[in-house]
């Protein structure tokens, strides 16, 4: 069980809530702070003040007061009229995220909601009743309106959810959790959905992706500089200790344990002095995302247990203040340089596999590492498909953050497109974890080329490497239908078998 109080997730937290299905509940203190906040609220609204978001219309419609007897009818129509997304819908993991996230950032104390309104959501989180949320619709501006619109939908027996793999209607899956409909009262519905929590969801998301993926990318190109018989000298530390970025002297360690004892590996070549940039220059260009993922994971981190809705309630001071931290320019400039970051480790990957392929630049191995070539293709083709994600990747990276369209008749002016800068990074991501497996693939066939007998001129972690792709992808003697094993070794980075396989024995970061 874990206890939010609105001060202290963090991604490996997420991690450990969404993917091994843990419970939450909200701390004493937190119940506290959520109850002295709401009765801030309820005195304001005795006193008949005029405060936006509690007895006003929203955006444009701000300066249009409510009515006492029409502010429960106006959170209704709150929801409703915000549930206006479209395009796919978020996968299970990034919607529950998005649930937790809302709590923690409610649970602080400052948004007015009540406590019993929060449980609900609880309840819905604990028992796996998730709201179908579209991926489109947010700018990323007043929060991700629309987004948390269709996740609060459910809350009031609405609107569709996926619950025990199935898709049914709200009122269906509340009556067989015993989870009562809520009744949404003043600033409720704004406390709710004015914030940045799909945006924050998706990069929290790609966060812990990226993480698997900078340590992936390294085993990589160890196995690849195994393959090509690759020269020592660029992963000494006395090199690096020259430019301390702690990413690139990270990767250089990760190298430099995994080639331990390499038999492949040479000092010099008599034809080459030095290699090319995508084998010398890896730890710089790994090192780099890594310092990357480091700054980012640092800003969500802190987003993550902030307050970002509007109006915000300061029951110390019997105030109520009316900002802008619900505004998304952090995580859109963060998903967008994580974003260029990840995909240029898949940049970098796939050039690697190219020069595996390529006779003329593989250090004698056959072109399309298959000895019989013009029969079969070998690995020709495997290559085209990471050069076309690599393709896409480049289109995916073009920052989302430097495009603003106004909305609510221009009331509001400047928007971040967060949301889409958030779900092009997921899809970066997701894309750079099939061309280091396509890497890891053509690498192994490289070393079977190389050597008869890889357990004895490996290196001491190249060899369990090598061992994991062996033990689901057998060594490519004639053509056979690619796909399956690409999906394969995706699959051991996505799971982190490879990579659990490697730290078990080395410590691999």
């Amino acid at each position: 069980m874990y206890y939010i109080n609105g001060e202290n997730l963090n991604i490996d937290k997420i991690e450990d809530i969404i993917f091994s299905h843990k419970r939450i509940a909200l701390s004493k203190q937190a119940e506290k702070n959520i109850l002295r906040s709401r009765a801030t609220v309820e005195r304001f609204i005795k006193n008949q003040e005029v405060i936006y978001g509690i007895n006003t219309g929203f955006g444009k419609f701000s300066n249009k007061k409510i009515s006492a007897d029409k502010i429960i009818q106006l959170q209704e129509n709150l929801i409703a009229s915000h549930a206006a997304g479209s395009g796919d819908y978020l996968d299970d993991q990034t919607s529950k995220t998005m649930i937790l996230l809302r709590i923690n950032a409610l649970a602080k104390g400052y948004s007015g909601i009540k406590l019993q309104t929060l449980k609900s959501m609880i309840k819905m989180f604990n028992r796996d009743v998730i709201p179908l949320i579209p991926e489109q619709g947010s700018v990323g501006a007043s929060g991700d309106l629309v987004p948390l619109a269709h996740m609060v939908l459910p809350l009031l027996a609405k609107g569709e959810v996926k619950y025990k793999g199935d898709i049914v209607d709200s009122i269906t899956a509340l009556k067989k959790e015993d989870i009562q409909p809520v009744k949404l009262d003043s600033k409720e519905g704004l406390a709710l959905i004015n914030g940045t929590q799909m945006m924050s969801a998706l990069e929290s998301m790609s966060i812990i992706r990226a993480k698997k993926l900078i340590i992936a990318v390294d085993l990589a190109l160890a196995l690849s500089l195994e393959g090509l018989k690759g020269i020592k000298g660029p992963f000494d530390e006395d090199i690096h200790k020259l430019r301390p970025h702690p990413g690139q002297i990270k990767s250089a360690q990760n190298i430099r344990k995994l080639i331990k004892n390499s038999n492949l590996m040479v000092d010099i070549d008599d034809d080459r002095v030095q290699d090319s940039y995508t084998l010398r220059c890896g730890p710089q260009i790994h090192g780099a995302t890594r310092d990357c993922l480091s700054h980012v994971t640092e800003i969500v981190e802190r987003e993550i247990n902030s307050v970002t809705d509007n109006p915000l309630i300061f029951s110390e001071q019997n105030k109520v203040v009316s900002g802008g931290n619900f505004h998304g320019q952090p995580l859109a400039l963060s998903s967008d340089y994580l974003g260029m970051a990840v995909s240029e480790i898949g940049n970098v990957s796939e050039r690697r596999t190219a020069k595996l392929i390529d006779s003329s630049l593989n250090n004698g191995l056959e072109m399309f590492l298959t000895r019989h070539g013009g029969l079969n293709s070998g690995y020709m083709i495997a290559q085209y498909t990471s050069a076309s994600i690599v393709s896409e990747n480049k289109i995916l990276a073009n920052p989302s953050s430097t495009d603003s369209i106004p909305t609510s008749a221009n009331q509001e002016d400047h928007v971040s497109m967060g949301s889409i800068s958030a779900r092009n990074l997921y899809k970066i991501c997701d894309n750079v974890a099939q061309i280091i497996a396509i890497e890891l693939i053509t690498a192994a066939q490289a070393v079977d080329l190389r050597t008869e007998k890889p357990e004895r001129d490996l290196g001491e972690g190249t060899v369990k490497i090598y061992e994991c792709i062996r033990e689901n992808i057998g060594f490519l003697k004639h053509d056979r239908i690619l796909y399956p094993e690409i999906k394969k070794a995706k699959e051991l980075i996505d799971s982190n078998v490879l990579i659990n396989k490697i730290r078990d024995n080395f410590a691999i970061s």
